[in-house]
């Protein structure tokens, strides 16, 4: 299974897309305007109809970026990111509202529930990861490399949503 349950938006052709971050200079990845609309923490007036590209870089400041409008900063959205500060109270799993903290201080037992539950909601389709993930994208694939990272041997394969 790839680690997405909900395709990605994809931007429309023909525009001019900054291909890589003003704030650190690497590479993003294409992310749908829905998705920025739902994440800014302004009015939506400002931002651009042109493609957007996400900047997973943890030092960057920067977590959206077009070629025509102003780069858009952790402080102006409504969620903290967790690429950007993935510790603490941070969402990891946006749809089903599961932390960074609680899983790291869960046990293993507890690791596979919440695992199995994240499983369960994408195959009821019950996610709605293009608009509720900074990303974009599905976060099952932060949600396992968290797992692998508080537990070595921790269990993140489930049968396949």
């Amino acid at each position: 299974m790839a680690d997405a349950c909900c395709a990605p938006e994809t931007p429309p052709g023909g525009t001019a897309v900054a291909e890589h971050c003003p704030g650190c200079g690497k590479p993003g990845r294409p992310v749908g305007l829905r998705t920025v609309q739902s994440q800014v923490a302004y009015s939506l007036r400002a931002l651009a109809a042109s493609p957007y590209q996400f900047c997973a870089t943890q030092r960057c400041a920067v977590v959206y970026y077009t070629t025509a409008a102003p780069p858009i900063t952790c402080d102006q959205l409504r969620e903290h990111v967790f690429q950007k500060a993935p510790g603490g109270a941070v969402l990891v799993c946006y749809c089903f509202h599961y932390r960074v903290d609680v899983i790291q201080q869960s046990d293993r037992a507890a690791r596979a529930a919440i695992l199995a539950d994240i499983v369960a909601g994408i195959r009821q389709e019950q996610c709605a990861c293009a608009l509720r993930n900074p990303q974009g994208s599905c976060c099952l694939g932060n949600v396992r490399r968290l797992l692998r990272m508080s537990e070595p041997n921790a269990i993140v394969e489930v049968e396949e949503a």
